[in-house]
């Protein structure tokens, strides 16, 4: 079952060819008008609509002389893939929160359903020409949020971008290629197999028709549809200048969690997310971190591991007796009481209540450290 007709899909696939990506104006004109009379106004060649000149009209009627949107829908079928509209079941509503610089529609190639993987969906993004630890990031994050049963987003670049979808693809896990160029051509070329295997276990999508080329415009365009699209936005390694911040930046002003893998605080590589996290983003080192911040309520990260010992954890009194002991043979409860700054029937009470815990023995009439303890011991102190 579909809401959108067959009449409205068909002008909305011709759009693709006429109105940029991004573009606030036309997608004005669109919530206005509707998509079929403005494809019929755009191709009737009519006056030019409230907010562009005579110049930007003409090249807008000129791309609808030669828009062709069947020969595109058909085009997209022979290689696998849909036009999905706002208004179908498969739309997600996630991405209205663009407001009219929505896409008019998304070219999908690939089987499952855009809607449902986008709803437990993170975006990883980060530079093109990475480090080899921000590779292995991406790739780490890309594998453990896979294993957890999120789907992982990126923009199939080189880099980052490609290190995050062979992470989810080597853990048997869902990823989504969002393209800045026509979902049959791919690009980078370097990335044709990688993208194509994407599309075989994933999703490939973009709002440009079949065949069309990526700008460095459509670049940065295409990074709103990834911040949108996703519960939150993970920066891997990111320049001063990195289009990965764009992400970033959309992202905070969607209301979506933004996170940040720290770097060498002497890597300019690093200097973007650093930024990022002087401000609103959070820190994350691993998938659990990135899960506890986007997931549901509960989804917790596990405690860390830290080093704390059995002593940390002793009363300041239990404590200071511990440490009156020598680290290596016994002392007298006199010798010990005088360490411990304390008389010797509390020094003794004390060494019982340490021998209950394991940490002490007695020895005739001396008491040392038990074998096992020995390393929780003050290292400076020796058998008086």
């Amino acid at each position: 079952m579909t809401a959108v007709s067959d009449s409205e899909r068909l002008a909305r696939a011709a759009l693709t060819r006429v109105i940029e990506p991004g573009d606030e104006t036309g997608g004005r004109w669109l919530r206005e008008l509707g998509a079929v009379a403005l494809a019929d106004r755009l191709t009737s060649g009519g006056d030019a609509l409230p907010g562009v000149g005579a110049n930007r009209w003409a090249g807008l009627l000129s791309r609808a002389a030669r828009a062709r949107p069947k020969a595109d829908l058909a085009a997209a079928g022979a290689a696998g893939a849909r036009f999905v509209c706002p208004g179908d079941l498969e739309w997600p509503a996630q991405l209205d929160d663009l407001g009219d610089g929505r896409p008019i529609g998304l070219w999908v190639r690939g089987r499952p359903s855009l809607r449902i993987w986008a709803l437990r969906s993170v975006a990883i993004v980060g530079a093109r020409a990475c480090t080899e630890y921000g590779a292995h990031m991406a790739a780490l994050l890309g594998s453990q949020l896979a294993e957890r049963g999120w789907v992982v987003v990126s923009g199939g670049a080189y880099g980052v971008d490609g290190a995050a979808h062979r992470g989810a693809l080597g853990a048997s896990g869902a990823t989504v290629a969002v393209l800045a160029c026509g979902v049959d051509s791919p690009y980078p070329r370097g990335h044709t197999e990688l993208i194509t295997r994407i599309a075989e276990q994933g999703l490939v999508i973009g709002e440009l028709p079949p065949g069309d080329h990526p700008t460095p415009r459509r670049f940065v365009l295409r990074n709103r549809v990834i911040a949108a699209l996703t519960r939150g936005t993970v920066v891997v390694e990111a320049a001063h200048r990195s289009g990965a911040l764009s992400t970033a930046r959309i992202a905070q002003r969607l209301g979506r969690f933004t996170m940040g893998v720290p770097g060498q605080a002497t890597s300019s590589l690093s200097a973007g997310v650093h930024d990022l996290l002087r401000g609103e983003s959070v820190l994350v080192t691993d998938a659990a971190e990135v899960v506890e911040l986007v997931g549901d309520m509960g989804e917790l990260a596990p405690p860390r591991p830290g080093t704390t010992r059995p002593r940390d954890l002793l009363a300041p009194a239990l404590a200071q007796v511990l440490d009156a002991l020598p680290a290596r043979g016994a002392a007298a409860p006199d010798d010990i009481a005088r360490s411990a700054v304390t008389t010797p029937d509390d020094a003794v009470a004390r060494l019982y209540e340490l021998r209950s815990l394991g940490f002490v023995e007695r020895h005739g009439d001396g008491w040392q450290l038990t074998r096992q303890k020995d390393r929780g011991a003050n290292p400076a102190r020796r058998t008086p």
